[in-house]
């Protein structure tokens, strides 16, 4: 009976046999999250630094031998984007933070809704 085991029903066997595998899973799936939270807010801060400061560019004169054109503007949105992204990750401005924390306690709601539910 045991040659016909799959790998995926011998490991499906071995979680179910352990007692503390959902407290496992459950801790793994949160610093999943956690993870994706901390991405989520910085990069809603560095989108915010840079829509900011677009307006900081737009009055600066290109034209001229070497400036202008289609392909100014484009390099011209990268820069800014490049700038949001290096003055989030100094921490200086705190958006992230905020937004983090914010993402967290949004997540603990839900995950406690999810245990009432389960009882």
């Amino acid at each position: 009976m045991s040659d016909n085991l799959t790998p995926a029903t011998t490991l499906a066997l071995l979680q179910a046999s352990q007692p503390d595998n959902d407290k496992a899973v459950r801790a793994l799936k949160e610093a999943r999250n956690f993870e994706k939270i901390e991405d989520a807010a910085m990069e809603f801060e560095s989108v915010f630094i840079a829509e900011m400061m677009k307006p900081m560019f737009e009055g600066i004169d290109t034209k001229g031998m070497f400036g202008g054109g289609k392909g100014e503007e484009i390099f011209r949105g990268l820069m800014i984007q490049e700038y949001g992204k290096m003055l989030s990750q100094t921490g200086q401005i705190g958006i992230a933070d905020q937004v983090k924390e914010e993402l967290i306690r949004i997540q603990g709601n839900k995950n406690q809704g999810d245990l009432n539910n389960e009882s």
